[in-house]
């Protein structure tokens, strides 16, 4: 009975969605965003200035070096024509047997942000026995949603194709992503294998589903009561960037692009590690109740009084680091 509900359920959304896409005339899509110029809005070094202002005990996370620990960048992991799609790599050299893979979403609104802020965090946690990925995306510059859910559902598949050559465990591959890519990690964990978001499939003979979520910081819902997405009156939201509709102008986009409306029997296993700004995590505990309600585990922490940017910097990085491993190892019980 479940599964017939969901089925009827991600029917609904999908029929939604089309006919969505089909009134595009109504209500002319917002297309000045599509600059196809590389938005750098959202650095790891402009996030620090900011910080400093109101947590002047910050400091940098810097890049780690442990001489255990291989990294190779810039492998292309799918094409769209001429341009190539790549990700970086990070595991110990001498570790041969089978370990979790964790796919790691950089944030940034959707519309800025790269893959190498997040370089620590997998340096890391590759030095604590697990295989790291971080994926580039199409931000919102290059192509609107549901662009950037392709692109990482399509590295998903990539890694788990490529399990073996990386000892990763195709059972014990996690998506774990921060801001707007802990919004789709989240996205990423309940819409597993759906046709509608995986875009042209590459590695068709791979799945997109993934065993756990780690969701840092990332909305679960754009339409909900708790959220922050979508005022326009001063500046273009990121979401309206993103999606090329305002709230008001395409609310069923909104809800159809948010992780909220898919969360069900099928998501998995889930850690939250949020900040004190409660918008940033909108509908978490409405996601949870689902959660819970098919008995999926679940975790939350919650750093009291610090940014939304916490994941980047000290002194929060390492218990974030440590959070991440507790959950995993509990998961798959290492």
């Amino acid at each position: 009975m479940a599964n017939v509900i969901l089925q009827h359920k991600i029917k609904k959304i999908s029929f939604l969605f089309f006919f969505i896409i089909g009134i595009q005339c109504l209500n002319a899509q917002y297309l000045k965003g599509l600059t196809q110029l590389r938005d750098t809005s959202f650095a790891t070094a402009s996030a620090f200035k900011k910080t400093l202002k109101y947590h002047p005990n910050t400091t940098m996370v810097p890049e780690m070096h442990f001489d255990f620990v291989k990294q190779k960048n810039n492998v292309v992991y799918c094409r769209y024509g001429k341009r190539k799609m790549k990700l970086d790599v990070f595991f110990d050299k001498n570790v041969k047997q089978k370990q979790t893979g964790i796919i790691i979403i950089h944030g940034g609104g959707w519309r800025s942000g790269s893959r190498e802020q997040h370089h620590p965090m997998a340096q890391k946690l590759a030095s604590l026995g697990y295989v790291c990925f971080t994926p580039e995306y199409r931000l919102s510059t290059e192509a609107l949603f549901p662009a950037a859910i392709y692109d990482v559902k399509a590295a998903i598949r990539w890694v788990r194709k490529n399990a073996n050559q990386y000892n990763v465990d195709p059972n014990q591959i996690v998506v774990l992503g921060f801001s707007a890519g802990g919004e789709m990690a989240a996205f990423m964990g309940t819409t597993a294998n759906m046709p509608l978001f995986e875009g042209v499939v590459t590695n068709s003979n791979s799945q997109s589903q993934v065993n756990a979520v780690v969701d840092i910081d990332g909305t679960l819902s754009f339409v909900h009561p708790e959220g922050g997405e979508g005022d326009d009156s001063k500046n273009i939201s990121a979401a309206t960037h993103w999606f090329g509709y305002s709230k008001k102008d395409n609310p069923k986009l909104w809800e159809a692009a948010s992780p909220l409306s898919y969360v069900s029997a099928r998501t998995p296993p889930t850690l939250f590690i949020n900040s004190s700004v409660a918008r940033m995590h909108a509908g978490r505990d409405d996601y949870r109740k689902v959660l819970d309600k098919n008995g999926i585990y679940s975790e939350v922490h919650e750093f009291e009084n610090s940014p939304h940017t916490f994941c980047l910097f000290n002194p929060w990085f390492e218990p974030t680091i440590q959070y991440i491993d507790g959950f995993l190892k509990k998961l798959f019980k290492k």
